[in-house]
């Protein structure tokens, strides 16, 4: 197997796994249905996996989220140990991902300057039908 696709599918498998244990965790504070684990990247040696969670709401509780999780990174750890076979299991390190939140006001941005590049994909359709 190659070497980087073994990487893709070891990431692939603790982002799924990290999802499970989410649903197991039984904190209060964590709003659960508003965590989206976005994607995981597992270092060079595989010590570290860096998980990026995006999560709806206000900066603050965003920021409180990504917290709580680093708290209890020691549950996932042991919930990814306990489920995927590997030598050493990764550290797991979360970050909040602003790639989602950047596309949205980036959106917003040219939506202001009246430029809507799906409505010009449609005017294109339409053009050439007639």
């Amino acid at each position: 197997m190659h070497p980087l696709y073994r990487k893709a599918m070891i990431e692939s498998e603790i982002q799924k796994l990290l999802v499970e244990a989410l649903q197991e965790m039984k904190d209060p504070r964590l709003k659960k249905e508003f965590v989206t684990f976005s994607r995981v990247e597992l270092s060079k040696d595989r010590r570290y996996a860096d998980v990026y969670v995006s999560f709806l709401g206000t900066p603050e509780e965003r920021q409180k989220t990504v917290e709580l999780l680093n708290k209890a990174k020691g549950f996932f750890r042991t919930y990814v140990a306990k489920n995927l076979r590997l030598y050493v299991t990764p550290e797991i390190r979360f970050y909040e991902d602003k790639g989602i939140e950047s596309s949205v006001r980036v959106h917003q941005l040219l939506n202001q300057l009246g430029f809507d590049p799906f409505k010009e994909e449609e005017k294109e359709e339409g053009e050439g039908e007639g």
